[in-house]
């Protein structure tokens, strides 16, 4: 895969986190697991052109570290939310299948 390629992979992941998040129930309980799975859902993408943008292999692979640990989280968070069966299960598992 491409850097390209992986570029818009993480943007379309994030895309697909907030479309996810928004259809979640917003009562305070429910919302903060959502929350959670919006910030590192995002950062995923962001921080892989960070990483891009590096200008040592040092740097680079600090920053895809970085990444690395915002999927997880993110594949974190969709374990909580299925555990509690909030949102599309069809949904949460696609997401989980890209992580």
């Amino acid at each position: 895969m491409t850097q390209d390629e992986l570029k818009k992979r993480t943007k379309r992941f994030a895309i697909d986190v907030i479309r996810f998040v928004k259809q979640l129930p917003q009562c305070p309980d429910k919302w903060y697991p959502g929350d959670q799975l919006y910030r590192c859902g995002t950062a995923v993408g962001a921080n892989y052109r960070a990483a891009c943008r590096s200008k040592t292999k040092p740097t680079f692979v600090h920053k895809m570290g970085i990444v690395e640990e915002e999927a997880d989280e993110s594949c974190y968070w969709l374990e909580i939310l299925a555990g509690e069966n909030l949102g599309e299960q069809k949904e949460r598992d696609r997401l989980l299948k890209e992580y």
